[in-house]
């Protein structure tokens, strides 16, 4: 690309000018619904309207094209589960230990760690997979916004090895499903009481970190109300909630009354406090495993989780500020609802707020999966790992947030001189059809005629200058409309 035509585009990306409103609110919608614009989107948009096109994102989960659903069943994590995974594991391991000399030694962990490597990576490469092919990817983008509300670390203990059955298991069926199942699903999954240290929560022995962030992350939020004796009484309850990751129930305590033992998740009797709790002020009896259900339904039924998870869904959707009228309608909804997530998001997408909001900057991952859903429209991506790698060089990597709190949803988080360079060499990659992403090596095609209409006048010009259709792809991909939702 001409200097002169990056130094415009680079300040156009600077001045985040808004998109022409004139022909550009459906798009502009239909945008914020999933990852950009593509055109079967669009064409589905015309053809069903916004309100059935919404209900159908909404709706049961759509098939994902053949060819890419092959790829996602061909590879290894799709039929192995947790314990089959820890056997090879520990098969590895044990190499380890038997090894004669230095240098086996070392060639048999840098087979161990390999193995888990590529466990993770394949969790990965189907994410990336279904976000930029999913008829669905409203679908998509809230699977993200969960594992990233319930976030665990690939990085500590055997996260690696637990982390995409946690996706696939505890986030996904979920995504769009009723509040407290989905908080029940990450409670009894390995990788966040691993993650979180409740593996060890026990009587005698309290582990306070899985009960303040189920509060103050997860739950009722920071300013939810909730005090440390709570905090403690949460620890209480939750104790002798474990794992088991190799799959076998342990034969003395299955002897014991209350045991539970469902694939990696474990109750252990001998090890809760059996004692009764005062918990937001209701007394919990100490009955076992039933303590449990009991809590995490009053901290759903909460009125700050109702506010809490409306405040951070209008945030991640719509940018922040969030319009406060809106969130209190979509409180509204989700206590009336009882938690129904897909009933609070249709308030959202409903409201004149879906259209009318601010653009914001996006972070890396929608910049990407919307950069590869526009510029590989139509085809089936066969190798995602460039992908992955332009997550890892602008600071998102998939799984890899150490801290409990996800990352950040707030688009001024992200803008950054450095973050635009890292979009605009990505941008050439894609239009240059330099990244080894997909079997054909032919350019990407023009997206002039379907979004030029939405494109702001100062966008417009500097698309107006470009020289090829690969030129005009690359100001496009670099433009602030691409970069905001």
């Amino acid at each position: 690309m001409h200097r002169a035509l990056f130094t415009l585009a680079f300040a156009a990306l600077m001045a985040g000018a808004a998109p022409v409103r004139a022909g550009g609110d459906d798009l502009r919608w239909l945008q914020r619904t999933g990852f950009g614009v593509d055109a079967a989107a669009v064409q589905s948009l015309q053809r069903l309207g916004p309100s059935r096109y919404l209900d159908a994102q909404l709706g049961p989960e759509q098939p994902l094209p053949a060819s890419v659903q092959a790829q996602i069943d061909a590879m290894p994590i799709s039929s192995t589960g947790i314990a089959a995974l820890f056997a090879q594991a520990d098969t590895l391991k044990a190499a380890i230990d038997a090894a004669q000399s230095d240098a086996d030694k070392q060639a048999a962990k840098k087979a161990h760690g390999a193995f888990e490597q590529d466990v993770l990576q394949q969790a990965m490469q189907r994410n990336l997979l279904r976000a930029i092919h999913s008829p669905d990817p409203l679908r998509q983008k809230l699977v993200w916004f969960w594992f990233n509300h319930f976030n665990v670390f690939s990085g500590k203990n055997n996260g690696r090895l637990l982390i995409p059955d946690y996706e696939e298991n505890a986030i996904r069926p979920y995504a769009l499903g009723r509040f407290r199942d989905l908080v029940m699903a990450t409670l009894k999954h390995p990788a966040m009481l691993v993650y979180l240290d409740n593996a060890q929560n026990a009587a005698g022995k309290l582990n306070e970190n899985y009960a303040r962030e189920l509060m103050e992350l997860h739950t009722l939020g920071v300013d939810g109300g909730y005090t440390q004796a709570d905090v403690q009484a949460l620890a209480r309850i939750l104790t002798g909630v474990s794992v088991n990751l190799r799959g076998e129930a342990r034969p003395r305590a299955a002897m014991q009354p209350g045991y539970l033992h469902e694939g990696a998740f474990e109750f252990i009797p001998r090890r809760h406090d059996w004692g009764d709790k005062v918990l937001l002020g209701q007394t919990i009896k100490g009955t076992g495993f039933d303590e449990v259900e009991t809590a995490v339904t009053l901290l759903c039924r909460q009125p700050a989780t109702a506010r809490h998870i409306s405040q951070q869904l209008a945030t991640y959707l719509l940018g922040s500020p969030a319009d406060p009228q809106l969130v209190a309608r979509m409180t509204e909804t989700f206590q009336r609802s009882d938690g129904d997530i897909a009933a609070t998001v249709r308030v959202l997408f409903r409201s004149p707020q879906a259209r009318s909001a601010p653009p914001f900057y996006t972070d890396p991952y929608r910049y990407v999966v919307s950069a590869l859903r526009q510029g590989y429209d139509g085809q089936t991506l066969g190798n995602v790992q460039p992908a992955i790698n332009w997550l890892n060089q602008q600071g998102e990597p998939l799984y890899g947030r150490l801290t409990p709190d996800g990352y950040p949803l707030d688009g001024d988080a992200w803008a950054s001189d450095g973050q635009m360079v890292k979009r605009f060499e990505v941008a050439r990659a894609i239009a240059g059809g330099r990244a080894p992403l997909a079997p054909s090596s032919t350019p990407t095609p023009s997206y002039q005629w379907r979004f030029a209409q939405s494109a702001g006048v100062q966008t417009r010009n500097v698309l107006d200058r470009a020289t090829s259709p690969t030129e005009w792809n690359l100001l496009w991909l670099s433009a602030p409309e691409m970069n905001h939702d």
